[in-house]
């Protein structure tokens, strides 16, 4: 039977502290199904089909040295019903420090209420990317700082394109 996890969030952008998650689960799973938040009630710097790029782009060294088949989605509903339609038993869920748990446990502990066949497993930061939130990257970017400690070069560029656009 194939181990298939889920990992949701906004990836917007996506960062080092997302691609550490995502290289650290592939040594649990078969399968990794990442999951691209598309709610309206956030306004995203990066278009959904922006974030699916950089993503797709992000993670194939992350497949290829794993050999872990990772398939990236959108969805805007429940990250637990689109964990379910991917087929995936564990919801994997970043943690950076004691707010985030405090936040992740509630988030699941509805989930497990809601779907009790889906487990949620936690994977605490690597220190050296523990630190990196892309609402602050994004930030950072859009007031004309380099956000290049936080992501890869190629998000970086894209970055520093999206803030010229705006500027």
């Amino acid at each position: 039977m194939q181990r298939i996890g889920f990992y949701s969030g906004s990836f917007d952008p996506v960062t080092l502290g997302h691609t550490d998650v995502i290289a650290r689960a592939c040594r649990l799973f078969d399968r990794l199904v990442i999951g691209v938040g598309t709610h309206d009630a956030k306004r995203p710097l990066f278009s959904v089909a922006e974030r699916v790029a950089m993503l797709e782009a992000e993670t194939k060294a992350i497949a290829d040295k794993s050999g872990v088949k990772i398939d990236i989605t959108t969805f805007g509903g429940l990250a637990v019903d689109a964990a379910r339609a991917a087929g995936a038993g564990v919801i994997v869920r970043g943690l950076r420090d004691a707010t985030d748990f405090d936040y992740e446990v509630r988030m699941g502990s509805m989930n497990a209420a809601m779907a009790p066949d889906i487990e949620t497993v936690f994977l605490a930061a690597t220190p050296s990317v523990g630190h990196i939130a892309a609402n602050l990257v994004r930030q950072i970017a859009e007031m004309g700082g380099d956000a290049s400690s936080f992501v890869s070069p190629a998000v970086a560029a894209k970055l520093k394109a999206k803030a010229l656009q705006k500027g």
